[in-house]
């Protein structure tokens, strides 16, 4: 008898509950997109952190730059060349191989930080960059003037031409523990031709180049290329997942520690916790027991990405999701004042049910259990609905920019491209506060979860709209039919 009367209610009624449906599936819809595209920031944001920390990397520790103190002279890169005799002519060349902007650790600090509690795992690297200048001299003309003579010095005349022309190649080189390659910023790059550092090339002079670098430059699997005197065999080319790639050549970490004048030091441990859930009371840990060092999380550096990625972000977590509560809430509202008024256009009928034997509570659950449909009935719409907004939202793909500012610890190095391993960050600042651009098409993935979030809303909604109606129909009794007659 239950399902029948709904049957045919349903169908008498149709369009009244498809206007409690309708409102219903609105907000659901809403509720799914706004979701979707919130785990769609959280998915470009987590990409645009693991080009610079690397795929399981869960935080990283260095030590900062002490600031030179107050009258000290800051020490910079210094070329030597020889301007002198008949070489004038004669292209010069030289490298500077210096450790990128902060305080080295002592390479036993990765043993230090694997010992700690919640530790699963932990390796150093260390980040270089080198400055390449080459050219050559102009010598220059001189031509006297006749008749002209300085006193107590020599003829009078110009030199025409002369002076330099030298080109300065700026490039980031990270240097990687071959043997344990599953963290770092190597790992957010896939090898796309070539191979990756066999665990046996500890001191080989073997280089894997990242593939932007490597157009750029003309490099192969196979070819060489030549760091300060020593010439490197490139094994492999790298391509970046997303964005730029975290250095432009890759080396064994103690060739590069040997180019950079530092042996048995290392720029940054990467980390790997094991539970994510830990990771807060794993940063205070290392803190408090390896002193002068600065651990940034992944939390630390996500606030540090500006752009149009982190105010999409703002808006999807704020705007939306209140824009959603305000929403659904409407929509409970709504349907619950439909379901009353429809009862209350059916006190005739609720009246004579009574009057034939209906308890009120059976009268109450015919209502609730209509609402309830209408509750299902627009989560059916709703999810239909949101997964075809997110759906559409991922086919188009809107690009948006995440802005790495050089103070949060994300900063470029030359040619765009990212140092890792400075200080506050993976990302080390280059001196002249240079910033990192990079573009994340952005996705809407909808999780099973989100799911279940609308099926448990359309439940909700019938429950509550059910509850409204029900709670008037309660109240009817067999004389109000009688009373709607006259």
């Amino acid at each position: 008898m239950f399902f029948t009367y709904l049957r045919r209610e349903l169908r008498r009624r149709s369009k009244a509950a498809l206007v409690v449906a309708s409102g219903l599936a609105l907000g659901i819809a809403l509720v799914i997109v706004v979701n979707s595209v919130s785990a769609g920031m959280n998915r470009a944001q987590g990409r645009v952190l693991e080009s610079l920390y690397g795929l399981g990397t869960d935080m990283t520790v260095t030590k900062a730059a002490a600031p030179p103190e107050e009258g000290a002279t800051v020490k910079r890169p210094r070329f030597r060349f020889d301007a002198k005799g008949g070489d004038d002519d004669a292209r010069q060349s030289q490298d500077i191989v210096m450790v990128q902007g902060f305080e080295t650790l002592a390479a036993s600090t990765v043993a230090r930080v694997a010992g700690q509690d919640g530790v699963a795992d932990a390796v150093g690297g260390l980040n270089v960059r080198v400055m390449k200048v080459d050219g050559q001299f102009k010598p220059g003309e001189f031509k006297q003037e006749p008749g002209e003579v300085k006193r107590g010095g020599p003829a009078a005349g110009e030199v025409r031409g002369g002076g330099a022309d030298f080109d300065v190649d700026s490039y980031s080189v990270y240097g990687t523990d071959v043997a344990r390659q599953g963290l770092g910023p190597l790992t957010s790059s896939k090898i796309t031709s070539g191979r990756t550092f066999a665990a046996g090339e500890t001191s080989a002079a073997v280089a894997v180049v990242d593939s932007a670098y490597a157009k750029e430059k003309k490099l192969k699997v196979g070819g060489t290329l030549t760091v300060s005197g020593t010439k490197f065999t490139v094994v492999g080319i790298a391509t970046a997942d997303s964005g730029d790639a975290a250095a432009d050549v890759y080396l064994p970490l103690a060739r590069a520690q040997t180019l950079a004048d530092a042996k048995d030091k290392i720029t940054t441990v990467y980390v790997k916790a094991t539970d994510s859930q830990r990771i807060a009371g794993v940063k205070d840990t290392i803190q408090k027991n390896i002193s002068g060092t600065t651990v940034t999380t992944s939390a630390d550096l996500a606030q540090t990405v500006s752009g149009s990625l982190s105010t999409a972000s703002d808006l999807a977590a704020g705007v939306g999701k209140w824009l959603s509560i305000v929403v659904l809430v409407a929509a409970f509202l709504v349907a619950g004042l439909l379901t009353s008024s429809a009862v209350s256009r059916r006190v005739r009928e609720f009246g004579t049910l009574k009057a034939l034997g209906w308890k009120s509570r059976r009268v109450t659950g015919q209502v609730a259990g209509e609402a309830l449909v209408n509750g299902l009935i627009g989560g059916a719409l709703g999810i239909g609905v949101g997964l075809a907004g997110a759906w559409a939202i991922t086919a188009f793909s809107p690009t948006l920019t995440a802005q790495l500012g050089a103070g949060g610890g994300g900063g470029a190095g030359g040619g765009g491209r990212m140092l890792v391993g400075g200080p506050g960050g993976p990302g080390g600042p280059m001196s002249d506060g240079a910033s990192r651009a990079l573009d994340i098409a952005l996705t809407a993935p909808v999780s099973l979860t989100t799911i279940g979030l609308a099926v448990a809303l359309a439940v909700a909604g019938g429950l509550i709209a059910g509850g409204f109606g029900g709670w008037r129909a309660s109240r009817l009794r067999p004389a109000d039919a009688l009373r709607r007659v006259e």
